[in-house]
């Protein structure tokens, strides 16, 4: 059975909607939105329904609000690039380039090390769950809503493993990035290479209680599945051009 996704409240659409032509480039840096009135009236909702829209997009800093100014788009600097929503609203079409290699840096920056302490602290219930998450991978697929929550679920537990607290409060973020990045490859052409047997090469690290296996397995993991985004990006781009002409 899939999973059915909670319903996303007016604010939270209007948001998403705004938020999605800021991160992909479709509004500018220094752009200045519509105004309350203008903007409520256009989208046929409440002026409190906006006003929340653009809190919520005030916290995740992709605009700021100002007195006799309005409400400007800010510069990518100061966006919370990590936060669930704005990745969801990257991978929501097709992601910038750079911000996919970003992504994928501090992936290779932050899980290798991850792994390496997981492979150390882990404890038994731990290791039963990463693989309980593995096995529903395996039964279900990438292909399935079941199959990415439980890839989602492994990376979870794998940053919970490490018993180190600021990598663990990174958890929510680096799942998001995971959950995203797969379920844009998914979706864009389904995915030709089984990626389970990466993760069961760093379960088997982790279960042997080898550091350096670990490591080494965790970065072959996300090397893997940077090149297959990268090739679907490459594909669809091809595919996008061939409709033009």
């Amino acid at each position: 059975m899939e999973h059915t996704r909670p319903a996303i409240r007016i604010p939270g659409k209007i948001a998403a909607e705004i938020g999605g032509k800021i991160v992909l480039g479709r509004l500018k840096p220094g752009t200045i939105l519509d105004g309350e009135i203008e903007a409520s009236d256009e989208r046929k909702v409440s002026r409190s329904a906006y006003r929340e829209a653009i809190r919520i997009l005030i916290a995740k800093g992709l605009v700021q609000s100002r007195p006799k100014i309005g409400t400007r788009v800010t510069d990518r600097t100061q966006w919370q690039l990590l936060d669930p929503d704005v990745l969801s609203w990257i991978f929501a079409k097709e992601p910038p380039r750079e911000l996919l290699e970003s992504l994928f840096e501090l992936r290779k920056l932050v899980e290798p090390e991850a792994a390496a302490l997981a492979a150390e602290r882990r404890s038994l219930e731990q290791l039963n769950r990463l693989g309980a998450a593995l096995e529903i991978m395996a039964r279900e697929t990438l292909h399935t809503e079941r199959g990415r929550l439980a890839d989602k679920t492994f990376h979870g537990i794998l940053l919970s493993a490490s018993s180190n607290p600021f990598l663990i409060s990174l958890s929510s973020s680096v799942t998001a990035a995971v959950a995203w990045s797969t379920a844009f490859k998914e979706r864009t052409q389904r995915l030709r290479r089984d990626a389970v047997t990466d993760h069961v090469k760093v379960y088997e690290a982790i279960a042997a209680r080898s550091p350096a296996g670990a490591r080494a397995a965790m970065i072959e993991l996300i090397e893997l599945a940077f090149t297959d985004a990268i090739q679907i990006r490459r594909r669809a781009g091809v595919a996008k051009r061939r409709t033009r002409r």
